[in-house]
């Protein structure tokens, strides 16, 4: 299965928790794993809380980490290293169990697909496994 994204801006954080969720309770499984991973060289998959400040604090914890234009080789390519860099930090998947229908999360988490390099027209894998 696959969420299609529209990014808006270079860097965001964007909830896609519900979109999962609907992927899980569509495909009836009761027990097992939801593997939610991005194919995108400049984007990575999270869990964390959902909150403005917090989402702001990754992002400019990010930038802090990584900052554009410090002298990276590969900006001489397409200017994107920072990007690059960012998503090595993330990762590019997550897996959550699946618990009697619904993915196993703590109270306070989401999902997030974390772009680092939009705005731009990405792709989230989800490979849903039933455990017998």
């Amino acid at each position: 299965m696959k969420l299609n994204i529209e990014t808006s801006r270079r860097i965001e954080l964007i909830d896609i928790t519900s979109e999962i969720e609907e992927e899980v309770r569509i495909s009836g499984i009761q027990e097992g794993v939801c593997i939610i991973s991005t194919r995108h060289t400049t984007a990575g998959i999270i869990i964390n809380e959902n909150e403005s400040g917090l989402r702001e604090d990754i992002l400019n914890l990010l930038d802090r980490l990584v900052p554009p234009g410090a002298g990276y080789r590969h900006d001489r390519i397409d200017n994107n290293a920072d990007a690059h860099l960012k998503a090595v930090l993330l990762g590019a998947s997550e897996t959550l169990p699946v618990v009697q229908g619904k993915l196993e999360l703590g109270t306070w988490q989401s999902v997030f697909f974390a772009e680092m390099d939009g705005p731009r027209h990405r792709t989230v894998n989800l490979t849903i496994l039933k455990i017998e």
